[in-house]
Order: C-alpha cells, then structure tokens, then sequence
C-alpha cells in the first residue's frame, strides 16, 4: 500500500518509457521536462497527476545526486496542487539545482507545473468542440449530398 507522500510517483520503468516516448520534451531554465496526458488506455490507481525524477549519475556521486532528489521531491510537494490533469510529469535536473536557492527552485517547479496543466487544459479543450461534455465524443456533422 502506498504511502501519502508516495501516491503521485512514477515507478515502474515501464511507465517512464511511455512518457518518453508518447509525451513531449521541454526545457525550463534549470530543468528539462518530458509530459504526457493520461488517456483512457492509460488508467492508473492516482487520478491526478503523477511525477517522476531522473537525476542521472553525470550529475555527481551519490551524495550530490540524493541531495537534489531531496530537494526536487520537497519542491514537487509544494507545487502538486497546481496539477490537476491526469498526466504523467518526468522532471531532469540540471547540476546547478543543488546550488540554487531553494524558493527560487519552488518558483521554478511551480512554473513548469503551470505551464503543464494549461497545455493539458488546450489540447483537452481542442478535443472537444462547444457545447459537449467531457465524456462525449466530439463530432463534426456528416454532410451528405
């Protein structure tokens, strides 16, 4: 059973691996950042959005890299309400996280976190046209001659 604080994470390498691939890659100042909406193929048991942290070993020893998981995760928590959209979010530090001051890495997450649910909010709203609710199909009507 998952714990509170451990409910809105990525774990399996499975699901990083869909979110590389399905999702889209963008960079912030500090971090680079991958997204994916979760549709309907991809039901999980969290029905917000769920994070991920890739700090890889080129970003120093263990110590170094634990830090900025530390950080990152504090950082997340703050900022997890401004995500309502079930998506799947992967965050890749950049080394000069460890360094930076600790609100000006919350302001950071806080944005990429915005910007994410309000490119989850256009392409939802796209999917659908006026006047259709959110479980509907959108369909334009058939003319015929």
């Amino acid at each position: 059973m998952p714990t509170a604080g451990t409910t809105h994470r990525l774990r399996k390498h499975a699901e990083y691996q869909i979110v590389y691939k399905a999702g889209r890659k963008q960079f912030a100042k500090q971090i680079a950042y991958f997204y994916a909406l979760r549709g309907a193929d991809r039901r999980s048991d969290t029905p917000g959005a769920r994070i991920g942290l890739t700090v890889p070993k080129a970003l120093g020893k263990a110590v170094d890299r634990n830090r900025i998981k530390r950080r990152m995760r504090e950082a997340v928590r703050a900022a997890l309400p401004l995500l309502t959209a079930p998506v799947d979010v992967i965050l890749h530090p950049r080394r000069v996280v460890i360094e930076m001051d600790f609100p000006a890495l919350q302001r950071e997450v806080a944005t990429i976190f915005r910007s994410v649910q309000a490119a989850c909010d256009r392409k939802v709203s796209m999917g659908r046209t006026a006047g259709t609710q959110p479980g509907e199909a959108s369909r334009a009507p058939v003319e015929r001659p």
